[in-house]
């Protein structure tokens, strides 16, 4: 792993941390302690890969950058970039399809549902309002998870103040789970 090391127009790709430490000791305006050079070299032997900036006084910073280029050039050009893992398109609507199509599925029965939402209450020492994260839990009889979600919801709004936010039933803020068919 090479390191990449820039302050303004000064620039350099080294590939131990020692090499580096030296290209900033001949910065005149980089004072190096033992702390700097201590966190240089824990960053450099972690498997942290975002790069690093330091702070040399008020708005001016030096920057790290691990690579796997070999050559200024390559690394310039970006030819040597770490692959990046992320879900094609296909299954990305592929995980959206199936959270809908188990929201929608008609399955009468039980439900067991869970909701964060943002529910407005007044503090009583000032009289004004704020929005708290709540967590509401329920038991209901429902068609499907959607179903259960409305039940939930209209439970909701007709105990809690009419600013307060509820969440999508396609999000990370509801989920269900089926508990059994009812008697």
């Amino acid at each position: 792993m090479n390191l990449y090391l820039r302050y303004f127009d000064k620039e350099t790709l080294v590939n131990n941390v020692d090499d580096a430490i030296e290209f900033l000791r001949s910065i005149p305006e980089i004072a190096l302690d033992e702390e700097l050079e201590a966190d240089i070299r824990e960053y450099a032997e972690s498997d942290v890969f975002y790069p690093k900036r330091y702070k040399v006084r008020q708005r001016v910073y030096f920057i790290i950058i691990k690579t796997l280029a070999e050559t200024m050039l390559d690394f310039k050009q970006k030819k040597a970039l770490r692959p990046v893992a992320t879900p094609n398109v296909n299954e990305r609507r592929d995980l959206t399809a199936s959270v809908v199509t188990r929201l929608t599925e008609m399955r009468p029965g039980w439900y067991e549902g869970a909701l964060d939402f943002k529910r407005v209450v007044m503090i009583p020492a000032t009289g004004k309002h704020e929005y708290r994260d709540t967590h509401f839990v329920a038991q209901c009889k429902a068609n499907s998870g959607q179903d259960c979600y409305n039940r939930i919801v209209e439970h909701l709004r007709s105990r809690v103040d009419g600013r307060s936010q509820f969440p999508s039933a396609k999000g990370k803020n509801f989920h269900f789970k089926y508990l059994g068919m009812w008697k």
